[in-house]
């Protein structure tokens, strides 16, 4: 934590973080996965023996042979669309936008099934708004379902404290790329910083967020262990993105933000440079 800048902007992954949407999620996965033939992506899956992870390994070989999500994937509810999209087709992203195209075509018949990630997540955007912090909601999901669930979800009464959505309709990139943050930032007339924090529970976001300048907060939601986020984030050469803090639940990570703030307000206070 020591060398967090205060958030003037914390944007939200959606699923997984704010949202759980786990059981609509893994369905139209499944559905997209067993029409892999179909849509000739089959022979597009990626080559177990080049996983990065004994488990991407596993994952890859079991949807070869079952055209479906492993149940332990199910079980975990740790992975996103976006890292299980990365894991199946690896570099190649004309495979992946088929296969997103496809999901969202199944997710269509699911969307509707989803509910705050755990309680108190109105309470603490209304706490961060108190704070005088902007915040906005970046997600690889498309427009129409975005919209559909800030509606549902305790009656749309999430929808003022953002400033910001982006969604994987609005530009022709999605996570990982650093593009759709620089795009949220549009909204906000700000430019990449430290004190732009994004909020997320993949490898994904944490990408994301690094390789577009702003500082990454990994939402530990499923509650991994130590030695399974050392395995996602590994800081290896070929894996060097980790993220600059981890929290475990909207408590602590509220409490990270007023330590921040509370700690930066102190120290420009204490500046004999400062004027003041």
């Amino acid at each position: 934590m020591t060398n967090l800048r205060a958030p003037r902007i914390i944007i939200f992954d959606w699923h997984g973080t704010l949202a759980d949407t786990n059981d609509a999620m893994y369905r139209a996965m499944d559905d997209m996965l067993g029409r892999l033939r179909q849509l000739g992506l089959d022979r597009r899956l990626a080559d177990s023996a080049e996983s990065r992870t004994d488990d991407d390994r596993k994952l890859v070989e079991f949807v070869r042979s079952h055209q479906r999500l492993h149940p332990k994937v199910v079980a975990d509810r740790r992975a996103s669309r976006t890292d299980l999209l990365e894991v199946l087709f690896s570099g190649d992203e004309e495979a992946k936008d088929k296969a997103n195209l496809a999901y969202n075509n199944c997710y269509r018949h699911h969307v509707g099934d989803v509910k705050p990630f755990a309680h108190g997540v109105r309470c603490m955007l209304a706490e961060l708004r108190a704070l005088g912090v902007k915040l906005g909601i970046l997600t690889n999901r498309s427009r129409e379902f975005l919209d559909k669930e800030l509606e549902a979800i305790e009656r749309g009464t999430w929808i003022p404290f953002f400033d910001s959505t982006v969604t994987g309709s609005d530009t022709n990139y999605l996570k990982p790329s650093p593009i759709p943050v620089f795009r949220a930032l549009r909204d906000f007339e700000a430019a990449p910083g430290t004190d732009v924090w994004y909020l997320g529970d993949s490898q994904s976001d944490t990408i994301t967020a690094k390789t577009a300048g702003i500082t990454s907060i990994f939402f530990n939601g499923a509650r991994g262990d130590k030695k399974w986020i050392e395995s996602v984030f590994p800081g290896t050469e070929a894996q060097p993105y980790r993220p600059d803090c981890v929290v475990t639940d909207y408590r602590e990570f509220l409490e990270l933000v007023k330590r921040v703030i509370s700690r930066n307000t102190s120290s420009k206070e204490d500046d004999p440079g400062n004027g003041s």
